[in-house]
């Protein structure tokens, strides 16, 4: 009998993609392997999320899709899981029937148990947890890359930000011990990995549920003493827990880079109080001076809401103001959804379409100006490269490839006629700054093969089994 196929396809944040990851390793500890491109897969299942306000839309439009598939394979198995499925439950099931399995973000560990009940049962299964029971270390993870991976540190949020349905759907904060965490990176360099992003909703109030304060600063540092780490990053910190041991950390701990995705969401204090953002643009401008003060070179990155409810052209000016003072590389911009379920959603004073679009459009225009300016800075200067799996594939028209620079920026570059995997590192010289990208078409001044562009060769993926609870913090007590 032939193994069951499956497919596993992903929305929204970092979050999720590492949710995904564990969904892949439960899966194929359950037999399932992986569908071959092209083929219809025995289950399908969509890790949603609920952020966006065409989230619902995109769902139940891609089910529709399914729909015909369905019908002609009786026997596959469609299951959605993800915010989306926490926030709507028994809805998913009615709006489309032919979905066998709706599971929550407490409980990912259950799809395979909840896929073989369905299919004994022949009736869809809908198990939503209200709380954390296990927490995802603890499970099996097939990994995406074989050069990077995520490490999740904590999951939850216990911020109230009005805009946000995430802590709703996630749940409060609860944070991993330090010593799971760095067994888990360990594992991960022992199977190649060069580079490991530390995941929470919150990082910079990791260690609240026991009691450290500075528990992040002193987890990146321990993370300085992984022989064969390179590359250390982390998402996403929170302004308001931003604290100068971190700042610290980083500028004294030799493999983490100097990259700060810090969300901005506002320049205007009157907007920040509205989002309930505890922090002002004085503040947050402060900690990118200090940052600056340490790490010279630093790429800082952000996120920008346009519209949100109240906002007037005096505060939408300030965020351009604040947007131009930051000099970010890059910033994810986004127009304000209304989500119901959020304090957001019931406020007076929602923004016209027409006016967010007008917003957001000069909103996009001063930050490509800044980028592009910082990134022609980097002209003549040598970068090193961390050659990407999905980036880093050679582009029959201009023959280049893509990674990551240590800073986080996007470069293309020309290989020549060595044999660069995906995986490897290269040094390059950059010869022209998009405002998106950096481009450097002359040959290259290095290239290091690596283990992870051998397992990428050989078409090996790091697969992790899970990460026991209860090894103990920095001298903190196991509870």
């Amino acid at each position: 009998m032939n193994a069951r196929t499956y497919q596993v396809r992903t929305y929204g944040c970092q979050m999720n993609v590492h949710d995904s990851e564990r969904l892949s390793g439960l899966l194929e500890d359950a037999g399932y392997v992986p569908v071959e491109a092209g083929r219809t897969p025995d289950v399908v299942v969509f890790n949603t999320c609920a952020v966006r306000e065409n989230a619902d839309n995109r769902l139940y439009g891609n089910l529709g899709h399914l729909r015909p598939a369905k019908t002609a394979n009786p026997g596959m198995q469609i299951a959605v899981g993800g915010c989306l499925a926490q926030k709507d439950r028994g809805e998913i099931v009615r709006r489309a029937p032919w979905v066998d399995v709706v599971f929550g973000t407490h409980n990912i560990g259950s799809l395979p148990v909840l896929l073989d009940r369905a299919r004994h049962n022949r009736r869809a299964e809908v198990e939503i947890l209200e709380a954390l029971e296990v927490f995802p270390s603890t499970l099996p993870a097939r990994r995406d890359s074989a050069h990077s991976g995520w490490v999740s540190i904590s999951v939850g949020c216990n911020n109230t930000c009005t805009f946000c349905i995430v802590p709703s759907l996630r749940g409060k904060e609860k944070d991993r011990r330090p010593g799971e965490i760095l067994a888990e990176v360990e594992a991960l360099v022992a199977d190649g990995v060069l580079e490991v992003t530390l995941l929470g909703q919150n990082v910079n109030s990791y260690g609240v549920e026991f009691g450290d304060r500075y528990a992040f600063g002193k987890l990146l540092r321990a993370c300085g003493g992984i022989d064969g780490l390179e590359r250390v990053r982390f998402t996403s910190p929170h302004p308001k827990d931003f604290t100068d041991d971190v700042i610290a950390a980083m500028a004294e701990t030799p493999n983490v880079c100097h990259q700060l995705h810090m969300p901005l969401q506002s320049g205007s204090d009157r907007v920040l109080a509205a989002m309930r953002r505890s922090y002002r643009s004085g503040r947050y401008l402060g900690i990118l001076d200090k940052v600056r003060a340490a790490m010279p070179a630093a790429a800082i990155t952000t996120d920008v809401i346009v519209g949100f409810p109240g906002e007037t052209e005096e505060d939408f000016a300030a965020t351009l103001d604040v947007v131009r003072a930051a000099r970010f590389t890059s910033a994810f911009t986004f127009q304000y959804s209304k989500r119901p379920g959020t304090p957001a959603a019931a406020l007076d004073g929602q923004v016209p379409k027409e006016v967010v679009q007008e917003r957001f459009d000069r909103l996009v225009a001063v930050q490509d100006e800044v980028a592009w300016e910082l990134n022609r800075e980097l002209v003549g200067r040598t970068v090193e490269v961390l050659v990407s799996t999905g980036e880093g594939r050679k582009d029959a028209d201009t023959n280049r490839m893509s990674g990551r620079a240590r800073d986080g920026r996007l470069v293309h570059f020309v290989p020549g006629t060595e044999a660069v995997r995906p995986g490897d590192v290269v040094d390059v010289t950059i010869t022209y700054g998009a405002p998106h990208h950096l481009v450097a078409d002359g040959p290259m001044v290095g290239h290091r093969r690596t283990r992870a562009g051998d397992h990428f060769e050989a078409g090996i993926r790091p697969r992790t089994a899970g990460v026991g609870l209860g090894m103990p913090a920095f001298g903190a007590p196991v509870r």
